[in-house]
């Protein structure tokens, strides 16, 4: 019998569900990163079957697979358990296979044994993840996401300036089913899933990317859980970035001048980290064992799935590398109405995280929030049909049937329309940075005109006003920017400490949109409280203690409305640790007036 990929608990939630449902995904939001369930689990409840180890540089294993098998061999000869090593990721680790029916004590055993080796840099599991949206059709007119003053995104003025020409953004999802009204903007992709069952087509990895279907039996995944139908995510998704626009049919794209490479990772129960890992690598140019070069180079990425935990090492190393490559990487908040720094990706550094907005322009009510969220997009809230996200779909129950359009939601529709927006900054000026480009959207973003309990990053994305900004005819790519580089050290459990930065030459006030970048380093950043000291003395708390934020560090930026402070003089940034056991210091810190 083939093993299970997940648990009940993983999937007691349904993940797709018509019209008023929304979406739960795995998770573990109590544990830190370095818990016992974080090191042995795929899903809560489910023991990993495979791990992703990351050799120390100097390692033999680091470079030779024999080296990698033999260690993996003998690790699990001390274990008691017959390992194997898998392959290669695209990032050096390596992917080891735990053999059949282990239990998590049996798993801890194994990681006991690489976390002893002191060539081993780190292991963590190879997690699974799921799409983060809930489905529930076909007209310009129906998409108030575009051009609503409520809580549109503004686009229509944005294409006065660019399309997303010259641009292609890797959709990592589902794959794509063959659609009239997105046909001619899909270039190749790539097939990453490496389970034939999860994959659903009868195979393995290969160059084809077509969406065949992730429709689940009852009890398939999980005892006790439903047959599902079919969700084509990825297509949706893709619809939403660069459906074909002026064809006198269906939806419009955000970027529709753009490319869309589709790489399947997500199939039947979702998806692993191994295969998004490779899939992000990929994407981005790097090169991955047994895969050809990309021929379609991705400068956005976008991810509309994850699952619950933090960021692991070995998916921040792939998102690292393909923001050094230039890729501007897009997540997907998560739809489980939680703080987002305890799922991944949405958790990790280097990205855009996306957090989702109703018609109405406040939180949708599913969408995860909090300090690592960057930016609102809208997301929908299908409860009235027409308030969700309208793209390209498929009628299919299971297999492809005829293409179709609907309305869904879920932060996996608000992600794509910041996806787009990039697309479309990078076709307006090809030499934006990653950082620059997530620093425009911020700078340019407008307040929800609702209420967004929990933090929704810099506000609500405003295309129209970002893309001007990036073009040199309008908007702001950021404002004048004073910068403190002087470390200091952040006492466990004490007093708080003090970062100034002396700001002069701005005249009168602050703006109502001051940004704040903070990048702090911290072993359990839920311990801290962070305020903005004004010259004259007035606090702003940026960030509170929290016990469930069990994530490392605080890189991220926050708006603050300072517009009663003289902008000139001496401003603080405050930090204090607010419990014990756990040690960091402030790296840096900048104003954006």
């Amino acid at each position: 019998m083939r093993r299970k990929l997940i648990s009940a608990a993983a999937v007691s939630a349904a993940l797709f569900t018509a019209a008023t449902a929304t979406v739960a995904v795995a998770q573990d939001s109590t544990a830190p990163t370095d818990a016992p369930a974080a090191r042995t689990e795929a899903a809560p409840g489910a023991p990993a079957e495979r791990l992703i180890v990351g050799y120390k540089s100097g390692a033999a294993e680091a470079k030779s697979n024999k080296a990698a098998d033999a260690d993996a061999a003998a690790k699990g000869k001390e274990a008691g358990e017959s390992l194997d090593f898998q392959r290669r990721l695209g990032t050096g680790a390596a992917l080891v296979d735990l053999g059949e029916d282990l239990t998590k004590a049996d798993v801890a055993d194994v990681v006991a044994e690489y976390q002893a080796d002191p060539q081993v840099a780190y292991v963590v599991p190879d997690r699974l993840n799921k799409p983060l949206a809930t489905p529930n059709d076909t007209e310009y007119s129906k998409q108030w996401d575009l051009f609503e003053t409520t809580a549109g995104m503004n686009v229509p003025g944005a294409w006065d300036v660019a399309t997303g020409t010259g641009v292609t953004v890797a959709v990592i999802d589902t794959g794509y089913v063959a659609h009239s009204d997105l046909a001619a903007n899909i270039v190749g992709g790539y097939d990453f899933i490496s389970d034939a069952t999860v994959g659903n087509d009868g195979n393995g990895r290969d160059s084809n990317p077509a969406d065949p279907g992730d429709w689940t039996a009852a009890n398939e995944c999980a005892s006790g859980d439903p047959a599902y139908g079919s969700s084509w995510h990825g297509t949706h998704v893709a619809g939403t970035i660069a459906a074909v626009t002026n064809n006198s049919k269906g939806v419009a794209g955000i970027a529709y001048g753009a490319k869309v490479s589709p790489l399947r990772v997500l199939g039947k129960c979702g998806g692993y980290d191994s295969d998004i890992i490779d899939a992000i690598t990929w994407a981005s140019g790097g090169t991955v064992s047994g895969v050809p070069a990309n021929a379609n180079v991705a400068k956005v990425i976008n991810m509309s799935l994850g699952g619950g935990g933090t960021c692991s090492t070995a998916t921040q190393n792939a998102i690292n590398g393909a923001v050094n490559r230039g890729t501007t990487v897009v997540v997907a908040a998560g739809n489980s109405n939680a703080n987002a720094a305890n799922y991944s990706p949405a958790s990790c550094n280097n990205v855009i995280s996306v957090a989702a907005a109703d018609r109405q322009g406040n939180r949708a009510s599913y969408s995860n929030y909090g300090t690592v969220v960057d930016i609102a997009a809208p997301g929908g809230e299908t409860a009235t049909t027409a308030n969700g996200i309208l793209s390209t779909l498929n009628a299919g129950e299971q297999g492809p049937g005829a293409e179709s359009y609907e309305y869904y939601q879920g932060t996996s529709m608000a992600a794509p329309h910041i996806a787009g927006l990039a697309a479309l900054m990078k076709s307006a000026n090809s030499a934006l940075t990653p950082a620059q480009i997530e620093s425009a959207i911020k700078t340019n973003s407008r307040a929800l005109a609702g209420t967004c309990s929990g933090g929704c990053g810099a506000g609500l994305a405003d295309a129209t006003k970002t893309v001007q900004a990036v073009s040199g005819s309008g908007g702001s790519t950021g404002g004048t920017t004073f910068t403190s580089t002087s470390a200091v050290s952040i006492p466990d459990a004490g007093s708080a400490v003090e970062s100034p930065i002396t700001v002069s030459g701005v005249s009168g006030n602050a703006p109502s949109t001051l940004q704040v970048g903070v990048d702090i380093t911290h072993t359990w950043r839920g311990d801290l409280v962070i305020d903005l000291v004004a010259p004259d003395g007035s606090t702003y708390r940026l960030k509170s203690a929290s016990s469930s934020d069990s994530a490392d560090n605080v890189i991220t930026t926050y708006t603050v409305n300072a517009s009663s402070e003289v902008a000139n003089g001496t401003w603080k940034l405050r930090v204090q640790d607010t419990a014990a056991q756990d040690t960091g210091r402030i790296n840096s810190w900048k104003l954006t007036f």
